[in-house]
């Protein structure tokens, strides 16, 4: 029989639902139910299996038992639900509603309650055999798209970039969208998209929301725009516990659950950079249209041709565009070597956006970086993304050779 968790503090109820089952059941007190599934998943404790049959005994709380059974069929898809009541009768309707499969009685003979623990059964397995992989809509040998925003600098507005073109592929395909903010000491995903996560990396890495991708859902921040995310740590210091190995394996699973999963990488090349770029199928490199910046962006490229790091899908996206800075998109990719995708104008409505915490893509606006945005996220959406030319330009006029030279420095 599938694993059998029961929610009660009567011990008469726990050994009726054992001689029932003829197998072993795991137990939780119901006092208090727990709200959610991730706070289901962390009483059963850190290796534990995932219960496929969960059954909730309404004497401690009827409207709380409700309330888990349906979070539970709405967050844990193919887990079936049974409720416990003096009065299964009028339970019924508000049962049906809340997910569960079944009302049955405390009280009800062995070979009754058997026979609901088999239907039970018989769903779950019916559900995993019709289960597909929502990346790959029921493909199961095709994950989804990793696609990495990196910049060698600060403050060029990667984090800003990232959300953006996060939300606008959730616009695109609800549901099947996640944003892994991976500046483990100091991202601010969270603060960008006006979050306020109940858990954070440090969560999805340890304990059940690593065994199995149905738990690690539970363990997401959802945004109103139908974005799953993974935010970082709330401490610098935790960011000592967050391995690359973590990384890799939660990048993996994160692939095989999602359509796209786009990573908010820490400035640099630090080892969980790396690790980010090595399981991505998209690099976005981002720069400020400024000297510091790009000199910073060619000696990346250098460093990243140097690692063998090679990308199918390797775009160059130039922030803060301004016809009064002194430097045009030729004078980047001369200095570079590499073409330019997209450039994202300067425009007064990012920083109202980002100080808000409401990304310009969640919105409707026709400003002219919203345009430039919604461009970017069509690249991806329409399959039309192509990887730049990394052809060596050649330099023309006197601003190229100088902008080279200080870059090489």
């Amino acid at each position: 029989m599938s694993h059998l968790l029961l929610i009660s503090d009567s011990a008469e109820l726990r050994q009726h639902v054992a001689d029932a089952a003829r197998t072993r059941i795991s137990v939780i007190g119901a006092r208090p139910i727990p709200t959610g599934p991730s706070q289901l998943f962390q009483q059963l404790g850190s290796g534990a299996a995932i219960p496929q049959i969960v059954l909730i005994d309404t004497d401690a709380g009827l409207d709380d038992a409700l309330s888990l059974s349906g979070r539970l069929s709405a967050e844990v898809p193919g887990m079936a639900i049974i409720l416990f009541s003096e009065q299964p009768d009028s339970l019924a309707l508000a049962a049906l509603r809340a997910g569960a499969r079944d009302v049955v009685r405390p009280d009800a003979d062995p070979d009754e309650l058997r026979d609901v623990l088999n239907r039970a059964v018989q769903s779950v397995n019916g559900a995993q055999q019709g289960h597909g992989d929502p990346a790959s809509n029921g493909n199961a040998s095709t994950k989804g798209r990793v696609i990495a925003v990196v910049s060698p600098k600060g403050g060029v507005g990667k984090t800003t970039v990232a959300s953006n073109l996060a939300v606008g592929l959730a616009r695109a395909a609800p549901l099947s969208t996640v944003l892994v903010d991976l500046d483990v000491q100091f991202g601010d995903v969270a603060s960008a998209l006006n979050l306020d996560p109940d858990y954070t990396l440090l969560d999805v890495i340890r304990g059940p929301a690593v065994q199995d991708s149905m738990v690690l859902k539970t363990f997401l921040t959802q945004h109103p725009t139908g974005l799953y995310t993974v935010c970082a740590p709330l401490s610098p210091a935790d960011a000592d516990e967050v391995t690359t190995a973590d990384i890799v394996q939660l990048l993996q699973t994160l692939a095989a659950e999602f359509r796209y999963v786009v990573l908010d990488t820490a400035p640099g090349l630090n080892d969980h950079a790396l690790a980010a770029m090595d399981q991505a199928d998209d690099l976005l490199l981002l720069t400020s249209l400024d000297v510091p910046g790009v000199r910073a962006m060619r000696k990346e490229l250098d460093i990243l041709r140097d690692l063998g790091l090679s990308f199918e899908g390797r775009h160059m996206v130039v922030n803060f565009a301004d016809s009064h800075s002194g430097l045009s998109k030729s004078d980047v990719e001369a200095t570079i070597g590499t073409g330019v995708t997209l450039l994202l104008p300067r425009h007064r409505g990012v920083l109202a956006s980002v100080n808000q915490g409401v990304p310009l893509l969640q919105n409707d606006g026709r400003d002219p970086a919203t345009k430039q945005l919604r461009k970017l996220v069509g690249r991806f959406t329409t399959g039309a993304m192509q990887s730049v030319d990394t052809t060596e330009p050649t330099p023309v006029g006197g601003r190229h050779r100088v902008l080279r030279k200080r870059a090489q420095r």
